[in-house]
């Protein structure tokens, strides 16, 4: 479903502020793959996923997804393979806008617009039902403004609108880090819910390496823009956070020193 072939970017080449983001980077990904990413700050993560979503092009390399080559398209067009949760719930929503008609917004992505009525009785029952399941109560309140809701509630409805079109890819980019632990817990074990319930093919960002270890079929470790360990089944769920940090250690020659990692 998703192939990187020797992606590399540098961002101010030849300036003495030069950074090697990704440095011949491969990854390629099964169909329903769930697969965790961690690493220390500046391995690369974000730049995987930005280059994947076009916010960044390659300075060599290719993205395909699904078979197609998407290394030359721009942003926009991507957007149709593609959901993605940030890691601020202030983003992915629109604020002012209703929780009906965020998720009307994002069901229509990428259709040609008209002027018919903004939301349908089928679309508004269809809403309702999918609200309700996430069993935050807030299925009796489709119209509050989403800014009006809490970091977790946002992140939640933000799950349901990146995937309420099928992504052919779901990209998590550290969508639980601003949450406190318990609100957290309850948006990553939404995630995993929807992800086994539409079989998504899905990377996901954390610094919290209990959460790589618990969630997904897959998990890599990235460093200095490329991956440096890649474990599945049941090899990943036999290991242990100090076998991940035994291991950064091996490859890399170096401590994991990492605050947010160490702490999480």
């Amino acid at each position: 479903m998703l192939e990187i072939l020797n992606a590399c970017k540098t961002f101010n080449a030849g300036t003495v502020n030069e950074k090697v983001a990704l440095n011949g980077l491969e990854l390629k990904l099964n169909d329903g793959d769930f697969v965790t990413v961690i690493g220390g700050n500046g391995a690369g993560k974000s730049t995987m996923l930005n280059a994947i979503c076009g916010v960044w092009p390659l300075d060599m390399g290719k993205i395909l997804i699904d078979g197609q080559d998407v290394t030359r398209l721009p942003e926009y067009k991507r957007a149709a393979f593609l959901g993605r949760v940030f890691q601020d719930p202030m983003t992915g929503t629109a604020a002012t806008m209703g929780i009906d008609e965020n998720l009307a917004m994002a069901a229509r992505r990428g259709a040609s617009r008209g002027l018919a009525w903004g939301i349908t009785k089928k679309e508004s029952e269809a809403y309702y039902r999918l609200v309700k399941s996430l069993d935050l109560g807030l299925e009796d309140r489709m119209s509050s403004k989403v800014g009006l809701l809490s970091g977790g509630q946002r992140q939640a409805i933000t799950l349901l609108m990146a995937t309420l079109k099928k992504p052919k890819l779901l990209l998590l980019d550290e969508h639980t880090a601003a949450l406190d632990p318990k609100t957290a817990a309850k948006v990553l074990a939404l995630s995993d819910k929807i992800v086994h319930e539409n079989n998504l093919t899905t990377l996901m960002i954390t610094h919290n390496m209990k959460d790589a270890i618990k969630y997904g079929n897959r998990l890599i470790m990235m460093y200095e823009g490329r991956i440096i360990y890649d474990v599945r089944g049941a090899e990943k769920s036999a290991l242990h956070v100090s076998d991940l940090l035994a291991r950064f250690e091996q490859v890399s020659d170096g401590s994991f020193a990492n605050d947010r990692m160490l702490l999480s």
